[in-house]
């Protein structure tokens, strides 16, 4: 989403390389472009202001220290004027739930904006992660199939619904809601509720009346991301009629320009509390206004990264990986199941946006052609082998090979590839079997690695990540030769 300010903002802070203090010229020049490109996002004018001047007063006169140039200054300082715009460091991420059983959570929004999809997830979330028991009830009585909806989504996620009332009102509904909730021993109550194409009324009194009734301890607006200044507006709105505690963005993963979730928190004085990924029932994440802030000036977000990898690993089957590649022994079903996890783990993209210096080197991302679809059809080829030839590549020939390329629908030359590609990562491992590890900082053209104080510190028990080092994501090789990166030219285009 914040690829495009991204983008604009690299550009302006790589013309300042001149060392020394920082003069008002060079400060005037970057922040005029850095206003630019902030409007240019959907930033709501009023928080472009306020956000200029604080950089420019803190920037002005700044020493920059030897080893730094300006341009490297004004980056700190903007990166720290955006945590704060965001919400800054000390504001505790993910939802409260310090109210006696059954705690109420009240979710509303607009139609269209993914209340009744974030409710299910933020049901499941909490199942999960908090390992409390949560009932959800849906008091849209307007929309067709709203209640449906939730129903079939609760039975995706493992969460109780609301048994189906027909006639009842919204806020008839919430009561026997809560009343279900504390006679069946529930520690969390959703209520989704009904949404309009736009605010009115009749909408802002229903949505009153039930928050008078059930004292929620979270008031979350859903608002869509890809709206723009419309979703800024809307949460206004929604915090002086309603009273909000919290925001949650979807569709965060879309093309959007990233204004809406750089000004909500400015605009309404709220915290954005949680980020909606995708349709999938997982897809939904902590904000975290240090780490947004990093993604936004491309300095990556290896923490989310790292915990990203830790809720999606099974530690079982990571534990057997770990033991055969110390051996050194990598055969097409280990490469399978790295596939399986970069798609768990949100996908190529995905992982990519977390990286530090990514923007660097975008050019040749788009030129390397990296899809999903890539990783699908590479595990459609190896599941057309039988179990010996996965896990002994030498053995297949020519005819071997035109099967596997039939039963696939691939190519024979796809099928040469891909066991290139084998061999470069089987050798990769064998380097690490010996002790040497793959430098991550020497692909992004520098010489940094992981953070010691972040290595390790997400994963499960009994596992590590060696600092400075994250095998299997980098080498000093050019992006075309990375292993998983390249195995299909640009220019093919298959489905």
């Amino acid at each position: 989403m914040f690829d495009s300010l991204s983008s604009k903002l690299g550009d302006v802070f790589s013309k300042l390389t001149r060392r020394g203090a920082l003069t008002e010229e060079d400060v005037n020049a970057a922040l005029r472009e850095v206003r630019v490109a902030l409007l240019e996002a959907d930033v709501a004018l009023p928080v472009v202001r306020d956000f200029v001047e604080h950089v420019r007063a803190k920037a002005v006169g700044a020493n920059v220290v030897r080893s730094v140039t300006p341009g490297q200054m004004v980056v700190k300082l903007v990166h720290d004027e955006l945590i704060e715009m965001l919400g800054g460091k000390n504001e505790a991420p993910g939802l409260n739930l310090a109210a006696a059983a059954p705690a109420v959570i009240l979710m509303v929004g607009l139609q269209g904006s993914g209340k009744t999809t974030t409710t299910a997830k933020i049901g499941k979330r909490l199942a999960e992660r908090e390992r409390k028991k949560a009932l959800m009830a849906s008091l849209d009585t307007r929309r067709p199939a709203a209640m449906e909806q939730l129903k079939v989504l609760g039975e995706q996620a493992g969460i109780a619904t609301l048994p189906i009332l027909a006639g009842q009102r919204p806020v008839d509904i919430a009561r026997r809601a809560m009343e279900a909730a504390r006679l069946s021993g529930y520690d969390v109550l959703i209520l989704d509720t009904a949404g309009r194409l736009s605010i009115d009324e009749e909408l802002m009194s229903e949505l009153a009346e039930v928050k008078a009734l059930s004292g929620p301890i979270e008031t979350l607006l859903v608002a869509d991301a890809l709206t723009g200044q419309d979703a800024v507006n809307t949460a206004r709105i929604f915090n002086e009629r309603i009273g909000l505690t919290g925001i949650v963005l979807t569709r965060i993963d879309g093309d959007g320009r990233g204004g809406a979730a750089l000004s909500m928190r400015a605009v309404t004085g709220r915290p954005i509390k949680l980020l909606g990924t995708g349709e999938k029932l997982d897809g939904l994440e902590d904000f975290h206004p240090e780490r947004i802030a990093g993604r936004i000036l491309g300095m990556g977000d290896v923490v989310s990264l790292v915990e990203r990898a830790a809720e999606t690993m099974d530690v079982e089957k990571a534990e057997k990986m770990a033991k055969k590649l110390q051996k050194g022994s990598f055969d097409l079903e280990d490469m399978m199941e790295q596939f399986r996890q970069m798609r768990r783990m949100g996908g190529m993209q995905g992982l990519l946006g977390m990286l530090p210096g990514i923007g660097k080197i975008k050019a040749q991302l788009a030129e390397a052609n990296l899809d999903d679809k890539v990783l699908k059809r590479q595990e459609a080829i190896i599941l057309s082998m039988t179990r010996a030839e996965r896990r002994n590549p030498d053995v297949l020939n020519a005819s071997r090979k035109r099967r596997v390329a039939k039963g696939s629908g691939t190519e024979v030359s796809e099928i040469n590839r891909l066991l290139k590609m084998h061999r470069q990562m089987a050798d990769m491992v064998k380097s690490m079997g010996k002790g040497k590890g793959l430098n991550f900082g020497a692909m992004m053209g520098g010489g940094g690695g992981i953070p010691s104080g972040v290595a390790g510190s997400a994963l499960p028990p009994g596992m590590k990540l060696p600092a400075g080092r994250l095998p299997g994501l980098g080498s000093p090789a050019p992006l075309k030769d990375l292993p998983g990166l390249g195995g299909f030219p640009a220019k093919d285009k298959k489905p």
